[in-house]
């Protein structure tokens, strides 16, 4: 019972919380929030007791916000600024959007006034329609002034931005998706892409192509384009080299070591003697037998194999259009190759586990130097994929 008394008194105490929270955003003159609360508590149960107060609330926050929606619309309209339209546009929406959400719900009764909640409900069909053709002759217009001036690349991604947002309001106007064409195409930004070999090792082909496949690296910019290939038809932005500044392989090397070493195991079984030299028996009078135990040796001869890599690089880009270097970073990465194997003399059960293992290992082939300067690349890659795909030139 007191379980039940309990739970009773948190329901009812979040209920207040909720009621207070509604009540707090409709007198800081919130009232999309204080709609949302009390459309999504009746939402769920209209007719509870205890979601009287939201319809009451809900009431007052349409009204309340009805009224000033359409009193910042009016000013607007009256400044006569066409700047203006976007924001008209939206208003009315939604407004249509709130009544939308609450027809639903309709009728809502207050029990205590007994009377049902009141509504002022406006068809802004026409003025939606109106407004809407008129901001997208003015974002047109706008975006055609900005292609027919443009001198900068910043101008023709501003006249995208209009274009697209009037294509997504009003599909299909007029010539929008062929001036969207042009005014992506105008404010693209080209980066030239290009390897340099400083060095007297050979870059594998296939590291090289991996080096040079953007598509790989999740660049995220849709105003860029990497060009590994330059084109003579466009006229680039700017530069990114890839400087390969020294790439080092060391010698194939062999080095071995000996190790000896001692273990006790057991070798078979012996009676329990006592001082005397007789034999122990248990309490049943069995004869106990221990363990008999031996020292081993075993002399292990271990051969590592060893070869490495090391590539020193930088990226750095440059505006082309006043040939000033903007930024550049260092790259380093080194591979290892490692093999391990073994032989041995003597008894092997002195080993542990883990030399085991060499046991059964042979000497293998060293990788080529390519192959080794590849292997190196991949960590360089990866450090190139994480600059280039965070890099803003802007």
């Amino acid at each position: 019972m007191k379980r039940f008394i309990l739970l009773t008194a948190i329901i009812v105490l979040s209920a207040c919380s909720g009621v207070k929270k509604t009540q707090e955003a409709l007198n800081t003159g919130n009232y999309t929030a204080a709609m949302n609360k009390a459309i999504k508590n009746l939402t769920e149960n209209k007719t509870k007791k205890g979601h009287q107060e939201y319809i009451v609330l809900l009431e007052e926050a349409f009204a309340k916000n009805t009224a000033r929606e359409q009193q910042e619309i009016a000013f607007l309209q009256n400044d006569g600024n066409p700047a203006n339209l976007e924001t008209i546009y939206n208003k009315y929406l939604q407004l249509k959007q709130i009544q939308q959400r609450i027809r639903p719900l309709l009728p809502l009764y207050i029990n205590d006034e007994g009377r049902n909640a009141e509504f002022n409900f406006v068809n802004y069909d026409n003025q939606i329609l109106n407004t809407k053709d008129d901001l997208a002759e003015h974002l047109y217009q706008n975006a055609t002034n900005l292609l027919e001036s443009a001198k900068y690349k910043a101008d023709y991604r501003a006249a995208y931005e209009d274009l697209k947002y009037l294509e997504e309001i009003n599909p299909g106007y007029r010539e929008t998706a062929a001036k969207m064409d042009e005014a992506y195409n105008k404010g693209l930004e080209f980066v030239r892409v290009e390897i340099a070999n400083q060095t007297e090792q050979i870059i594998p082909e296939r590291l090289e192509s991996e080096l040079l496949d953007f598509n790989a690296f999740g660049i995220d910019n849709f105003w860029l384009q990497y060009h590994t290939n330059p084109l003579s038809n466009v006229k680039y932005d700017y530069a990114m080299n890839l400087d390969f500044m020294e790439i080092n392989v060391s010698p194939e090397r062999i080095n071995e070591t000996q190790v000896i070493k001692e273990k006790q195991i057991k070798d078979g079984w012996e009676y329990l003697l006592d001082r005397d030299g007789n034999v122990v028996k248990d309490s049943l009078g069995n004869k106990i037998k221990v363990d008999k135990m031996r020292t081993v040796t075993c002399k292990l001869f271990q051969f590592t194999q060893t070869k490495s890599a090391q590539i020193g690089a930088k990226v750095s880009f440059t505006d082309l259009r006043n040939g000033q270097e903007i930024n550049s970073y260092p790259l380093s990465s080194e591979f290892i190759f490692e093999h391990i194997f073994a032989n041995y003399q003597g008894d092997k059960r002195a080993l542990e586990d883990d030399l085991m293992l060499y046991l059964n290992a042979r000497e293998v082939p060293f990788p080529s130097n390519e192959q080794m300067v590849y292997d190196a690349g991949e960590v360089l890659k990866l450090r190139l994929k994480s600059i280039v795909s965070k890099y803003q030139f802007n």
